[in-house]
């Protein structure tokens, strides 16, 4: 019995000693040593050489003396892993190149840096950032908007403030890329991207999504009070004025478009409950229907219907009432 716990206890280790090579690979191949390319394939082929031999000579040995090598060498990865930071100070893409900031006096929020792109398509734009001013007394509404790219369970989550005077505001938890650079999943939990806030104009960080990068999108009204919704409002400020004093890692699980969001509504909610929707962002909008905080009819299929905003978005494009043509209600 004794020898088949050690069996046991050494088939668990040694999955425990793939699993660890596995991550560390995957940490070589996105985050080359020194950030030299050509060390990526190197440094990753000699990590992955040292896991099979160690076992070879572990299990053929039955010394566990066998595994200090292998151990020294992954506190090295750990430590050499540690020493990785986020940084402002990168060639970013111009889309997220710069980072909203706001001054609250009394109702009026000033924001700097508000994006505006005319987007032709994905790579034809003209770029505008500029300086908005928003009154939080004339806040009307608040809308979810799902944008689909990477099957049902995968959305990008984005909310949208409605003003009495008809203009909205979209703030949007974002990957901040370098020129060149494009959104990997996998990358995304190897510290391969920083955290950014953009907030922008409806016509462009909608209509990007659909009509520019052929993403499918649902729009949700939200049934919070006034109150709720100037509270949510101001902490995408402080969670700009976060971003901007301390850059932080984006992860794609646990740092992203909507556990961000997440954590911020339940700052003003803190019954607000943990749910697997929150990782699996595509079904989101039945996590907020199940809390019954979605506008609209009570019948979640019908509710889903309405709020299928890609063929309007997509005939709307440039038009000066974007926000007014994509919620009008289906014909």
């Amino acid at each position: 019995m004794r020898k088949l716990w050690k069996t046991i206890g050494r088939v668990v280790a040694s999955i425990a000693i793939g699993v660890a090579t596995a991550w560390g690979a995957l940490a070589l191949w996105f985050q080359p040593p020194l950030q030299v390319e050509a060390l990526r394939v190197p440094a990753m082929g000699l990590w992955v050489s040292i896991a099979p031999v160690t076992l070879f000579w572990w299990w053929r040995l039955h010394r566990a003396r066998v595994l200090l090598p292998w151990g020294a060498a992954m506190v090295a990865l750990l430590v050499w892993w540690g020493t990785l930071q986020p940084s402002h100070d990168r060639v970013w893409a111009d889309d997220v190149a710069r980072m909203v900031t706001g001054d609250v006096q009394g109702s009026v929020v000033t924001l700097d840096q508000v994006r505006n792109f005319d987007w032709r398509s994905d790579d034809d734009y003209t770029p505008r950032w500029e300086r908005r001013s928003y009154n939080l007394d004339q806040l009307r509404s608040v809308d979810v908007a799902l944008s689909y790219w990477m099957g049902p369970a995968i959305a990008h989550t984005l909310v949208s403030f409605g003003f009495a005077d008809g203009r909205y505001l979209t703030f949007s938890i974002e990957i901040r890329k370098e020129r060149g650079e494009s959104f990997d999943a996998i990358a995304g939990f190897f510290k391969r991207y920083e955290t950014v806030l953009i907030a922008a104009d409806e016509r462009d960080i909608l209509r990007v999504r659909t009509n520019a990068r052929g993403e499918d999108m649902y729009l949700y009204r939200l049934n919070i009070p006034q109150k709720t919704m100037r509270s949510l409002f101001l902490s995408y400020l402080d969670e700009g004025a976060q971003l901007k004093r301390t850059p932080r890692f984006y992860n794609t699980l646990t740092a992203n478009c909507t556990t961000i969001v997440f954590e911020m509504a339940r700052r003003i909610d803190t019954a607000l409950p943990l749910d697997w929707r929150l990782l699996a962002s595509g079904y989101l909008d039945r996590y907020l229907f199940d809390l019954g905080v979605l506008a609209g009819p009570q019948n979640f299929d019908t509710l889903r219907q309405a709020a299928h905003i890609t063929a309007r978005a997509r005939a709307a494009d440039q038009a000066p009432d974007y926000s007014a043509a994509i919620r009008q209600p289906a014909s």
